[in-house]
């Protein structure tokens, strides 16, 4: 048995939410105390009661981009789905799929929400693993242009991908603005502006960093063991302000909550050197056991998938058999997982 083997487990397929809550915060938590060994069930809802004056969130603030691409091959008509990854010099970065295969000069035209005609993008090459880039047949911003003919990229447990008109405002956090990530920050999709100031009447800070959530979020680790496993890259930031604003918040006592697993590699992945400092630029740290954890003190975060590296993650910050323990009884009571699903409160 591999070492990957050791983050598997099943999950009833009528545990995987997909819809959201009407309220946000009505999302049941499974609060897991380290020192106790114990495990409690609560509401998000109870988090101005659960958190302690002093502590200070640290949310991401990333957005997510309508990056999801639909349209029809010229001049075939073939249909065609892609997801818009990133952009340079006018130039788009993406991976797609199509019946046949594409070739250097084909081209796809994109059709807008409404289903017309819009852009045209001719493939230009492939690039390492398996993404075409691709040249657009217009000079534009392109966050207008995915505001246009983009659709939000929900993954493909929930409807196998479809999403509905409403998915535009519930599968973003209420605190993003950063654009650039193409998948929710998902710990934070339960918060609710209310919540947010019923905390900062608590004497809780919140502050931002930005990870800009890439593709390989969703991709199960495939290698035979954690250590062979290659770990994606995704674009990150944490300013002075910020670095000041937690050693200030914990040199008063107070502990530095991390909302989700975007946010931890943020904070570890600027503590690199054993201090919290300023950074920005690509992270590909890969958290796994042994990790000594220099800048997280309590971690909120989803449900996640077997066999994936935000799983490692947890287990790894939580404690292995405790996050073992959670995770069965999250089942057992019944918690909704993943995205759209409940969370837990690491303390």
């Amino acid at each position: 048995m591999s070492d990957v083997d050791h983050y598997d487990y099943v999950l009833p397929r009528e545990l995987i939410a997909q819809e959201p809550l009407p309220n946000r915060a009505d999302a049941k938590l499974l609060v897991v105390d380290r020192q106790a060994q114990a495990l409690a069930e609560r509401r998000i809802r109870d988090l101005p009661e659960l958190l302690r004056p002093g502590d200070c969130l640290v949310v991401n603030d990333s957005r997510v981009l309508p990056a999801r691409l639909l349209g029809q091959r010229i001049p075939s008509g073939g249909r065609w789905e892609g997801l818009f990854l990133a952009a340079e010099r006018g130039l788009w970065r993406l991976i797609g799929k199509t019946r046949g295969r594409l070739a250097p000069g084909d081209q796809v035209q994109l059709t807008d929400a409404a289903g017309r005609p819009d852009l045209v993008l001719t493939f230009v090459e492939r690039f390492a693993g398996g993404g075409w880039i691709v040249a657009p047949d217009r000079d534009e911003p392109v966050l207008a242009a995915l505001e246009r003919c983009g659709r939000i990229p929900l993954p493909k447990y929930i409807r196998a991908g479809q999403a509905l008109p409403t998915d535009r405002e519930r599968y973003q956090t209420v605190y993003a603005r950063e654009p650039g990530s193409v998948a929710a920050p998902t710990a934070g999709l339960h918060f609710t502006e209310k919540l947010l100031e019923l905390l900062r009447q608590q004497g809780i800070e919140t502050a931002r960093v930005t990870l800009h959530v890439g593709l390989g979020t969703f991709r199960p680790i495939e290698a035979p063991t954690l250590a062979e496993h290659q770990m994606h890259s995704e674009w990150g930031r944490i300013d002075a302000a910020t670095v000041e604003q937690l050693a200030r918040c914990r040199a008063a006592g107070g502990r530095i909550v991390a909302i989700g697993t975007t946010s931890v590699r943020v904070l570890e992945s600027a503590s690199v050197g054993g201090q919290l400092v300023p950074w920005q630029g690509e992270t590909n740290l890969f958290i796994r056991p042994p990790y000594e954890f220099r800048s997280v003190d309590a971690l909120l975060t989803n449900f996640h998938l077997p066999r994936s590296t935000l799983l490692v993650l947890v287990r790894a910050f939580g404690g292995d058999d405790l996050i073992r323990r959670a995770y069965d009884q999250a089942i057992r009571s019944e918690f909704r997982f993943y995205s759209y699903g409940d969370a837990m409160l690491i303390v």
